[in-house]
């Protein structure tokens, strides 16, 4: 059964400056959501308000027809990937994996050629895309209906970035997954959806042309 997310209303203020006004998203499973938007126009708020880790000065957040204040905290609904690195550095990867996963789903994790190759080392040991590549696949490996990507593809090499789209591909056959990116083509490769916040409101983008309309794009990019 196809499940459905719906976030409505939301506004978020910092002191005198508005940063989300009356924003309106909808997500299903199958939906892969590139959100796109300048440096500080509120994309890592809004994900942060979904997760409800981020109260928001108003929000309606309703998954499957039910209303939550904070989905988090209720298990199979949501999984966030924040912008900073989360593991605790001193465990191993095999640890970290006991921790996030249940035993059936290990074997499959680790039939990787990434994962197969730093299981037995400490978090604290891993490149930066090792890292983020370790960390994007555990909150895809989670059993939440939706997930939210803030800035997966930063730091991670061109090779690793391929997999990655194709793993998030995958996985979206059974959840709802919402991205954002500094790197707009990575953002366009993967998603099926697209939508920029602009002037704290929120525009749904048909093409590229609509990027260069909202001036996130130039003409000539």
């Amino acid at each position: 059964m196809q499940s459905i997310l719906e976030i409505d209303s939301v506004t978020q203020s910092y002191g005198n400056r508005q940063v989300l006004s009356d924003i309106y998203l909808k997500c299903q499973t199958g939906d892969i959501i590139g959100m796109l938007g300048r440096n500080g126009t509120g994309k890592s708020t809004l994900l942060k308000i979904l997760f409800g880790s981020l109260k928001g000065d108003n929000k309606f957040i309703r998954i499957d027809g039910k209303v939550y204040g904070q989905p988090f905290k209720v298990p199979g609904l949501v999984g966030y990937l924040p912008q900073h690195n989360f593991l605790l550095q001193h465990l191993t990867v095999n640890k970290i994996m006991a921790l996030y996963l249940t035993p059936d789903k290990i074997p499959s994790f680790v039939d990787d050629a990434i994962i197969s190759k730093i299981q037995k080392n400490k978090v604290s040991h891993l490149s930066g895309g090792e890292l983020r590549y370790l960390e994007i696949k555990l909150i895809l490996h989670t059993n939440n209906k939706f997930v939210f990507l803030d800035e997966p593809f930063n730091g991670v090499a061109p090779l690793m970035v391929e997999q990655l789209k194709k793993m998030i591909n995958d996985h979206a056959r059974t959840k709802g997954i919402i991205l954002t990116d500094h790197d707009y083509k990575n953002v366009l490769d993967v998603a099926n959806r697209y939508c920029l916040i602009y002037d704290g409101g929120i525009k749904n983008i048909e093409n590229k042309d609509d990027l260069v309309k909202w001036r996130y794009l130039s003409g000539n990019s």
